[in-house]
């Protein structure tokens, strides 16, 4: 054996730190913008952009800090955390389906490559990788480590990315900026 899962887990430790700070630090972000949002713009339009942009953008900056949170936890065996970790990153590929779904039914903005990308294909991805490194962690537990490494910091840059799109998209007034104010 490669060592005991404490120990393996403990090399990881200040990665999972710095990630979860990360995460919770850009969460908080979220928050001022979802209320900057709301104060500038109370439309059905807002609330169907929040629930298909914003709202999976925090989700993927929590779901990296539980990631975290899991893996710093001093675990006796690893097939517990594989567990909560593969049980979580199947609840987000189910949610990311379900923000597909979602995408479709939007009628106030119709999402171009760029936002099909970006909002369902690369969570998708992120969480289908920590799902495969979740199954793989009690097998090969030092390649899967950095499986789901690499899976959580796919979802920081990705809620990084998409925070910044939206942000933009609010601050230039989104596609109705060029129409006239009534």
């Amino acid at each position: 054996m490669e060592g005991t899962p404490s120990a393996l887990l403990a090399n990881w430790s200040n990665f999972y730190v710095a990630i979860g700070s990360s995460a919770a630090a850009l969460t908080g972000l979220m928050f001022v913008v979802i209320t900057l949002v709301n104060r500038t713009e109370q439309s059905q339009r807002s609330s169907d952009g929040i629930a298909t942009f914003s709202t999976p953008t925090v989700l993927h900056f929590c779901a990296a800090l539980f990631f975290s949170a899991v893996l710093n936890a001093p675990w006796h065996l690893l097939l517990d955390p594989a567990l909560i970790i593969g049980l979580t990153a199947l609840y987000g590929v189910i949610y990311v389906l379900g923000v597909m779904r979602r995408t479709k039914r939007l009628t106030a903005y119709t999402p171009d490559t760029e936002d099909w990308i970006w909002y369902t294909v690369v969570p998708l991805v992120a969480y289908s990788i920590i799902l495969a490194g979740a199954v793989v962690l009690p097998i090969a537990p030092v390649r899967a480590l950095f499986v789901l490494a690499g899976g959580v910091v796919l979802l920081i840059f990705l809620g990084i990315r998409n925070s910044w799109d939206v942000v933009t998209f609010i601050a230039t007034g989104g596609p109705d900026a060029s129409q006239p104010k009534e």
